[in-house]
C-alpha cells in the first residue's frame, strides 16, 4: 500500500486500526445483529481506547455467541460470572450486565415491531449524513441526533447509551461520514454508488 495514502488523524499506524478505518468505519450498515454488536462494543469502550476493544473483538464474538441477542438475553448469573473470568473481553461487571440488559431491551423492541435499524436510521432520514470536517478537532463528540438516539434507547431500557457513545455508534455504522476531507475514504463514502459492504481500501 502506498505510503502517500492519507487517512484520518485518529487512525495511527496500528494494522488493526488501519484495517478498521479503511474497511469498516463510516460504512453504512443496516444489519440488525451488526448494529447490536457495535452498540455493545461502543459501550464496552467507555473509559477505554477503541483499539483496546478492537483487539478484543474476536474474543467478544466468541464469548457473546456472535452477538445473537436471543442467546445473550438468556444469560444468567452463572454465565455472567464466567464472562467476568474471560480475558478475551473487557471484564467489567456493569458492562457485561449491560450487554445482557441491552439484548433483552432489543428483543422487547422486536416484540413491539420495532428495530434498532429503524430507530437509528430514522434519525438521519435513512441516508448517511455527509459531513465536511477539515480537521479532527472539528468533529463533535455528540449531536442533537445522538442526543435523540440516546433518549430513545434509554426509554426502551438500554444502558451504556449516553449521547457520546451513541455518536460513536453513528460514526461506526455509517449514519454519518466523519472521515475528514483529506482522508481517502471521505470521497469514497460520498460516491453515489458506494457499495456498503466493500472495503474501498487503496492499492498500490
Amino acid at each position: 500500500m502506498s505510503a502517500a495514502v492519507q487517512r484520518c488523524a485518529w487512525c495511527g499506524d496500528d494494522p488493526l486500526y488501519i484495517a478498521y478505518h479503511d474497511q469498516e468505519w463510516g460504512v453504512p450498515r443496516h444489519d440488525e445483529r451488526h448494529l447490536f454488536e457495535m452498540l455493545i462494543l461502543e459501550g464496552a469502550q467507555a473509559g477505554l481506547s477503541w483499539i483496546t476493544v478492537l483487539r478484543k473483538r474476536a474474543g467478544y464474538r466468541l464469548a457473546f455467541d456472535d452477538f445473537d441477542p436471543e442467546r445473550v438475553a438468556r444469560y444468567d448469573d452463572t454465565k455472567i460470572t464466567s464472562l467476568l473470568a474471560d480475558p478475551g473481553i473487557v471484564r467489567n461487571r456493569l458492562k457485561v450486565r449491560g450487554a445482557v440488559t441491552n439484548a433483552r431491551a432489543l428483543l422487547d423492541m422486536h416484540d413491539r415491531s420495532e428495530t434498532l435499524r429503524g430507530l437509528l436510521w430514522d434519525q438521519v432520514g435513512g441516508l448517511p449524513r455527509q459531513n465536511t470536517w477539515s480537521r479532527l478537532a472539528e468533529v463533535p463528540a455528540s449531536t442533537p441526533e445522538s442526543d435523540a438516539i440516546s433518549r430513545a434507547l434509554k426509554a426502551r431500557g438500554f444502558t451504556f447509551v449516553g449521547s457520546t457513545i451513541c455518536y460513536a455508534l453513528m460514526q461506526a455504522v455509517g449514519l454519518v461520514n466523519d472521515h475528514t476531507l483529506d482522508c481517502f475514504r471521505h470521497s469514497q463514502l460520498t460516491a453515489p454508488a458506494v457499495d456498503i459492504i466493500r472495503s474501498g481500501a487503496p492499492t498500490d
